[in-house]
């Protein structure tokens, strides 16, 4: 049983009513989500972001009648990010009922993967220049794949533990969001948040839910950060139906349209 749900289950036990009341409830909400329309999307940013990374997705999303939460993760460990985004899919859920598409950018494959992923409220994952490891890999044993480091590597700084990094202003310029305007790259610089080393290196902690949920892959052509051809070979390994843009590591800040016109394919294909 999903932990999020253990307050209601409290409730109904200190009130006196029965369990059999109860249990049969959470049955229909977990098997009836294969017959439902998807409206509710929750967007899950990377590393050194925060849910402001998808603000031009989102009124585009809205438009088009769904509902949307963009999670705000805390980047301090896989498990603090997980919860995070298990808590923006209880708030959405509350609202709207129904089954929930999860959408990744960067390190949030890693969490959409994870936990939240594997929710049975959620019904496919979207993965945009994003991580999708299997079990025993991380983003940086991926990224350990490729035969030589990417460019981003230049313009990581940690602090004195080595225990969080970041990324230089000039990196955000010439391998984060090289394609994007220079205000658009200050902004970024200005709202980027410092991630946990451990994070980064942390593996799944339960089977990947693209192993039992249909997947969709966003590839970044320009991406100086995960690298295309990474990210193809990810594709391909969890059978994604993808999509490549001539784009930088933050496609969805640098080709909105077409990132809310993929989010709105997978939804249609769910929907069928």
């Amino acid at each position: 049983m999903n932990s999020l749900r253990a307050p209601k289950l409290a409730a109904f036990l200190c009130l006196g009513l029965p369990l059999a009341a109860f249990l049969p409830s959470l049955a229909v909400a977990q098997t009836s989500n294969a017959n439902q329309a998807v409206r509710n999307i929750v967007l899950v940013h990377g590393a050194w972001a925060n849910g402001s990374s998808w603000s031009p997705v989102i009124p585009l999303l809205e438009a088009r009648g769904f509902h949307v939460v963009a999670a705000h993760m805390p980047l301090t460990s896989l498990q603090d990010d997980d919860a995070a985004v298990e808590r923006a899919i209880e708030r959405l859920t509350q609202a709207n009922p129904g089954p929930v598409l999860l959408v990744g950018h960067s390190y949030g494959g890693v969490v959409i993967g994870d936990v939240p992923g594997n929710d049975p409220r959620v019904v496919g994952l979207v993965y945009v220049a994003a991580f999708a490891p299997d079990s025993g890999q991380s983003a940086l044993s991926l990224l350990g794949t490729l035969s030589a480091p990417p460019p981003i590597n230049n313009y990581l700084v940690f602090d004195p533990t080595q225990h969080f990094a970041w990324i230089s202003d000039e990196g955000i310029a010439r391998a984060f969001a090289q394609d994007l305007s220079p205000i658009q790259q200050l902004d970024l610089a200005a709202v980027e948040a410092v991630t946990a080393v451990g994070a980064l290196s942390a593996t799944p902690t339960v089977t990947p839910a693209w192993r039992s949920k249909p997947s969709w892959f966003v590839i970044s052509g320009h991406d100086d950060v995960i690298t295309a051809g990474l990210e193809q070979r990810e594709a391909q390994v969890i059978g994604a139906k993808t999509i490549e843009l001539p784009t930088c590591h933050v496609a969805m800040l640098q080709e909105p349209v077409r990132i809310a016109d993929f989010i709105s394919s997978a939804v249609q294909s769910l929907s069928h």
